[in-house]
């Protein structure tokens, strides 16, 4: 199977492994390797470049990852943040039941109440994976991970399950700081916990993960328009609307006329399109927007579109990401418990800002490269990663270990490090060197050979077409260069 393939390359190569692996491991706990980690950060690096520069008045900031209770109360975490649990009555086994649910029924039931899951339980006949004991009645179980903060204990904080409470929390001063200008863009890239009921699909549903979002504070009046929507109006977006099964092709013109969304969320909408389709290469139709509707999206929505991208590894369209328009809950909800007024007066017009917020999931996305770009073609092994995402983007080998060509390999590497993410290997054949860098990913190879001491030339070797070509020593990095940002 794809995804055994897959794990396979991930545990061998350094990409990911179990936390705790010496230990046994603990589920939805996940390390990254050094491959990974690198991965990972490019994936971070090309989000901070597209988001973080669609508009001067988008920034990042970092906050902390322990809040204390009344932060969670203000965002009603601790009142709704629930998720349906169930139990063996014969081995205490825990497991969501809406998952139990939909695997049985082949549909979404994220609308149904825990009695509802109930009820489904019982009436397809569903009962505990591990040792087929009866299941008992569906209850609501809180995710967030609690601690305590002192050395006595006597403040009660938990471990943040969102990004987002960073970026809401911090607004008052952050608006000040920015001279009181909106729309403004929060943003925050980090860690945040969740404590799972039962984490299944692998690497895909975690209990610590990493977010990348962006928070944006605007005036609710200008939601129906943007500066530079009809630098999108003609843009195609692939959309599978709320109550139908068909992914359609609307653009962002014809998306505002016709379904009414306004003109700042659908240019936004375009924005991360272009994310995916661009920057992260994905094809066209492993991409879509799905519309959540009725007791699918949080009440708080009041527009809400995921992010899906089709993964052979887990069976279909999967979320990645997510564009809310949240309204004014946020900064309403912690304006009343913290008595703190988050009013903000610009031209003397007084309001509390709505926030639009972009929300992705790093670990699925990095999951999503992976799978999608992951081939094996005859007895190559091959990621196909876009060359600006991969964790290595070069790979220096002397052709033979001859002094003088190791000489100059060295030399080389030395001169691309500091540029480019280099690797040096002079391990093995030629050939079996290619398939290692293959592989992981690296797009490009380059040997030093006896042409390199003579002409001053190396070969360069293209991952994805595997064709090779003299290339003269003092243009290599232009060269590179060129590749990586066409």
């Amino acid at each position: 199977m794809k995804v055994d393939d897959i794990m396979d390359v991930a545990l061998r190569r350094g990409f990911i492994f179990p936390a705790s692996e010496i230990y046994g491991g603990v589920s939805g706990f996940w390390e990254y390797g050094h491959l990974g980690t690198k991965l990972r950060q490019n994936w971070e690096n090309a989000w901070r470049r597209h988001f973080l520069g669609l508009d001067p008045n988008y920034h990042e900031i970092t906050t902390t990852n322990i809040m204390p209770k009344g932060v969670f109360e203000g965002s009603g975490h601790l009142e709704n943040f629930n998720d349906p649990l169930t139990s063996c009555t014969k081995c205490n086994q825990r497991f969501r039941a809406d998952d139990l649910v939909q695997e049985a029924t082949g549909r979404s039931v994220e609308d149904l109440t825990p009695l509802e899951l109930s009820e489904a339980i019982r009436a397809e006949g569903i009962t505990c994976p591990k040792c087929k004991g009866e299941l008992g009645e569906v209850n609501l179980f809180n995710m967030m991970f609690q601690v305590n903060i002192g050395a006595a204990g006597g403040l009660t904080g938990y471990l943040r399950p969102e990004t987002a409470q960073g970026s809401f929390v911090s607004f008052k001063r952050m608006f000040e700081v920015l001279r009181n200008k909106l729309p403004m863009g929060l943003a925050i890239v980090g860690r945040v916990y969740r404590n799972e009921i039962s984490p299944r699909q692998g690497f895909f549903r975690l209990r610590e993960f990493n977010q990348a979002e962006l928070q944006i504070f605007f005036d609710p009046d200008a939601f129906e328009e943007h500066p530079d929507f009809e630098t999108v109006r003609d843009t195609v977006l692939r959309v599978k609307q709320f109550g139908s099964d068909d992914i359609v092709s609307l653009t962002c013109g014809e998306l505002v006329e016709s379904r009414g969304i306004g003109k700042f969320y659908v240019y936004h909408m375009a924005r991360v399109q272009e994310f995916y389709l661009t920057t992260l290469r994905i094809p066209p139709e492993l991409f879509r927007f799905r519309e959540l509707g009725g007791k699918e999206k949080a009440f708080y929505n009041k527009v809400h579109w995921d992010v899906e991208v089709y993964m052979e590894t887990l069976g279909g369209f999967k979320e990645v990401g997510g564009i809310h328009y949240r309204t004014d809950h946020d900064l309403g909800g912690h304006e009343k418990a913290s008595k703190q007024r988050l009013q903000v007066n610009i031209d003397g017009k007084k309001f509390v800002p709505h926030v639009l917020e972009l929300s992705f999931g790093v670990d699925r996305n990095f999951w999503a490269l992976m799978d999608v770009f992951y081939e094996q073609e005859g007895e190559r092994t091959v990621f196909h990663f876009p060359p600006a995402l991969a964790p290595v983007t070069v790979a220096v080998f002397p052709l033979l270990n001859k002094p003088e060509l190791i000489a100059a390999a060295e030399a080389l590497y030395t001169r691309l490090s500091p540029h480019f993410s280099a690797d040096y290997d002079r391990g093995g054949s030629i050939g079996r060197r290619y398939r290692r860098h293959d592989e992981v990913g690296t797009p490009y190879c380059l040997t030093v050979d006896f042409d390199t001491v003579e002409k001053g030339t190396v070969t360069l070797r293209d991952r994805d077409s595997m064709a090779q070509e003299a290339v003269a020593l003092d243009t290599v990095a232009a060269t590179l260069i060129a590749r990586l940002c066409p």
